[in-house]
């Protein structure tokens, strides 16, 4: 079973957790014979946010909070049937969400 094209997209808000998991999807890849491109790294998502340290007084006293998301891409070309039950068995960490698109 022959696939033309597999991409993974990765996000995190840890940037070494998800390094680490795309390490093993790499070795995984290579490992079964099959040919990755990437990781492509794509821009950091940034939200923040402001909160009134006191609801009544002292308006400038306040809180400032962020939360950065990682994202990264991997296209794995000539795929084996091997290469995706491999893939499948692989132990997904906390706090990593995976999307898998198969096909062009």
């Amino acid at each position: 079973m022959e696939q033309e094209l597999i991409r993974i997209k990765l996000r995190s808000y840890d940037h070494r957790l998800l390094d680490q998991y795309v390490k093993q999807i790499i070795d995984t890849v290579k490992r079964t014979g099959g040919v990755v491109r990437g990781p492509i790294p794509l821009p950091v998502r940034k939200r923040r946010w402001v909160v009134l340290r006191s609801p009544h007084k002292f308006d400038q006293s306040r809180e400032h909070f962020e939360i950065r998301e990682h994202r990264r891409i991997l296209d794995i070309t000539r795929a084996t049937s091997q290469t995706i039950e491999s893939l499948r068995d692989l132990t997904l960490p906390a706090g990593v969400d995976v999307e898998l698109i198969i096909g062009r």
